[in-house]
């Protein structure tokens, strides 16, 4: 196997706190609840670009959001994603010393994409595909086959890491060997399994 692919949200970070979601929602007058269930129904969409920042946070508010009201909480939605799985992010470490390539992939819209590029442990990873510059999202086919293609690799020369099933089988359907993320021990141990 040549290349390890990681996924970013909950797999290099840790989870979004629902402190963050709820402070998101308050610092623009919305209803926690509301705003919660309306960020993650239109998120597909605009991890794919087909909604700007600007018709993506007026379709969570439910209302015109503002230009300095997407602008926060596009910098509060980056804060919220930018916590490292301090586990995960080691066995990165581990990879990258051992000279394998090691890429990430992660269904991200560019304004999200372009914050997530400032982190330390973001920035050490030499290829990063995100979903919003692409215009493709996981768990689709094309997304991986595209992914494949940048790196000049076979998919089976491939693993891939995700936490949600769907994504894997995606990962799997286009070639690749999937792991799904539970833990970074748990990944550490996948990973020394894998045939090499």
């Amino acid at each position: 196997m040549t290349w390890i692919v990681f996924d970013y949200g909950n797999v290099l970070s840790l989870p979004q706190p629902a402190a963050d979601a709820e402070a998101m929602a308050r610092a623009v007058g919305a209803e926690p609840e509301a705003f919660l269930r309306r960020y993650w129904e239109h998120r597909l969409e605009f991890d794919r670009a087909s909604l700007s920042p600007v018709g993506y946070w007026s379709a969570v508010l439910g209302r015109a959001a503002t230009p300095s009201e997407v602008a926060r909480l596009v910098a509060m939605d980056v804060a919220s994603w930018a916590y490292p799985d301090e586990g995960t992010v080691a066995v990165l470490g581990e990879i990258l010393d051992a000279g394998d390539g090691v890429a990430l992939l992660s269904n991200a819209p560019v304004c999200i994409a372009d914050g997530l590029d400032e982190l330390p442990w973001i920035a050490a990873i030499g290829h990063r595909f995100y979903s919003g510059r692409m215009g493709l999202v996981k768990p689709d086919r094309e997304i991986f086959d595209e992914v494949a293609r940048e790196l000049g690799a076979d998919p089976s020369e491939i693993v891939f890491i995700d936490d949600r099933a769907e994504n894997v089988e995606g990962a799997e359907r286009a070639g690749m060997t999937g792991v799904l993320f539970t833990s970074a021990a748990a990944l550490r141990k996948s990973l020394r399994e894998l045939p090499r």
